[in-house]
């Protein structure tokens, strides 16, 4: 089982990068999906998740209006489409496979704990 992260890169501020995350050896179709990052010298946070159906997307505040979460199940793969970056998007990228399909919560979508199984990261880099 696996989950591969790609798209990330060193990009000018204003700029944009689209994230994917695939997941091969098992589907993940039945389970929300997150996205985290972690910026050096700090903890991992929540960025983006998005329910089993796609139906339901939540973002942190750092990051509303700029990002926006999909997947598509048929490919078993969660996209993270970022805009206007800014220099403190600069970070580790990692996605994440929920225990859950969806939760009743928001707040459930923030928290590490609810997610079982993690991909290996993508640099994102963002000059200003």
């Amino acid at each position: 089982v696996q989950l591969q992260a790609s798209g990330g890169g060193l990009v000018q501020a204003g700029g944009s990068l689209r994230l994917s995350c695939a997941a091969s050896g098992r589907t993940f179709s039945s389970r929300a999906m997150g996205w985290f990052r972690r910026a050096p010298g700090t903890e991992r946070e929540f960025v983006s998740a998005i329910d089993w159906k796609g139906g339901s997307t939540y973002y942190a505040d750092s990051v509303k209006g700029r990002f926006t979460i999909s997947r598509d199940n048929a490919k078993n793969t969660v996209y993270l489409e970022m805009n206007s970056l800014k220099s403190e998007d600069t970070a580790v990228y990692y996605c994440a496979v929920a225990r859950n399909a969806y939760y009743s919560s928001s707040s459930y979508y923030t928290d590490v704990d609810q997610y079982y199984y993690w991909g290996q990261g993508t640099q994102v880099t963002v000059s200003s």
